[in-house]
């Protein structure tokens, strides 16, 4: 028989980008070859995101454009869409296979098998009770890139925002054991990769559910101490979880990098209580103050949601002014979408689309002048920085310097993976011009 062709297509956030390179290490310990998207395949998995209503409609699309590439292959849903709507994933008509977010590694096996049984007449539905589950053991052999990798310490959810149905796609906090996290990031050094990024879907809550008092900072020492290993970055974070003390043990380490994604979602006070947020705006903009005084040239990025259920021109207005005072790198701004199953679907005063629209529109022009003047302003300060290339195109290659300030030089293929001291020059259409000094 030739050699079964997997291919693998990932929606959502930093965890599903890490469980996809884990599916796809399964595949090949199975004798599969991995395969692009692109190209005609055997066998399709689709890792889904069920954030939003936005995401199941993506989730869905791409699940039928699988189907269309060839009809024949072995179509595999797993991901948040298939845990929370696993009867709407195998009504799909083609869909072979469904597995829940507690079970994604089965995917492949599973896959594997029906091509080599050429079954798929059936949909064959394996998706649990999240709330009773344990975390997924998996890990990747070699990351996708040899300059940063992610790497997935933390699982579930217990916050139960208003907005939110993740910790029902995701359940019950559950970390990572530390030798299993520290192993992989010793294989990932072992190829080659400069820079790993722990993550998870409450990843400041890391430890909380283990055996013995081990919490994150404990793990960042410990990974801080791996050789191989040049930076170390995390996912978000929750304001309320940046304590004084924490940020007194980060500032301790050598690798860990001056940047960190807030996760704020509002700066208006009224609106996060709505939200069911456990901090209030002050609060983080004290805890932002309290690293930065501890890490130097430290920079902030987060989320925010605009038209909230609720949302008044008044509160809208508090959340540009905090932005303004918190003075982020970086502002994913989102307008808010209604997601069946959660309180804020039902709440009233729900917020027109237009009027979404025009704050995200506002909001992101106050951002794009608030990233210039941090840029120009770390050019004057600190011009010289390293950076990290990672990827090019004809013209340039681009890389990040240690506080996530995006930058480009002149396209040079040899310097990608390497970590280079370069000049800042300039800033144009939000990227930093560098010049590197090699």
């Amino acid at each position: 028989m030739n050699t079964i062709r997997a291919a693998i297509l990932t929606l959502g956030c930093r965890v599903n980008q890490y469980e996809s390179d884990a599916i796809a290490t399964r595949f090949e310990e199975l004798g599969a070859e991995i395969c692009p998207a692109s190209e005609r395949a055997d066998i399709y998995v689709i890792n889904t995101c069920t954030v939003t209503a936005e995401s199941d409609r993506k989730s869905r699309q791409m699940i039928r454009r699988c189907i269309k590439k060839n009809p024949d292959a072995i179509i595999g849903v797993t991901g948040c869409f298939s845990q929370v709507s696993p009867e709407a994933a195998a009504a799909i008509p083609g869909v072979a296979l469904v597995c829940g977010n507690d079970r994604k590694l089965t995917v492949a096996d599973r896959a594997m098998a029906l091509v080599r049984e050429r079954k798929a007449e059936i949909c064959h539905v394996d998706v649990g009770d999240i709330f009773a589950s344990s975390f997924e053991e998996m890990a990747i052999r070699k990351p996708e890139s040899r300059t940063r990798a992610f790497l997935k310490i933390e699982d579930g959810c217990e916050s139960k925002c208003a907005y939110c149905i993740i910790p029902y796609a995701r359940g019950k906090i559950r970390s990572k054991r530390p030798e299993d996290v520290l192993r992989e990031v010793r294989m990932i050094a072992a190829h080659g990769c400069r820079e790993v990024v722990l993550t998870g879907i409450e990843t400041s809550s890391y430890g909380k559910d283990l055996d013995m008092p081990y919490d994150l900072a404990d793990l960042l020492a410990e990974v801080d101490k791996v050789e191989g290993i040049d930076r170390i970055r995390l996912g978000s974070l929750d304001p309320a979880a940046m304590t004084e003390d924490l940020v007194d043990r980060l500032a301790t380490l050598t690798k860990l990098m001056p940047h960190f994604h807030i996760s704020m979602q509002s700066g208006s006070d009224s609106v996060l209580k709505r939200m069911r947020r456990r901090y209030l705006s002050a609060t983080a903009l004290h805890r932002m103050n309290y690293i930065r005084e501890k890490i130097p040239h430290v920079m902030f990025s987060t989320d925010l949601i605009v038209g909230f259920p609720g949302e008044t021109d008044a509160e809208f207005e508090e959340t540009m002014a905090f932005c303004r005072e918190a003075k982020f790198y970086h502002l994913h701004i989102f307008p808010y979408s209604k997601r069946t199953g959660t309180p804020a679907a039902t709440m009233p005063n729900q917020v027109a689309e237009d009027v979404k629209d025009h704050r995200l529109a506002i909001l992101s022009a106050q951002q794009a002048e608030i990233r210039e003047t941090l840029a120009r302003e770390s050019i004057a300060s600190q011009p010289q920085v390293n950076v990290l290339f990672e990827a090019w195109d004809k013209e340039y290659i681009y890389g990040h310097t240690e506080n996530f300030i995006e930058v480009k030089a002149p396209v040079d293929p040899s310097l990608s993976g390497e970590i280079v001291p370069v000049c800042l020059l300039g800033y144009e259409k939000g990227i930093c011009i560098c010049k590197p000094l090699v």
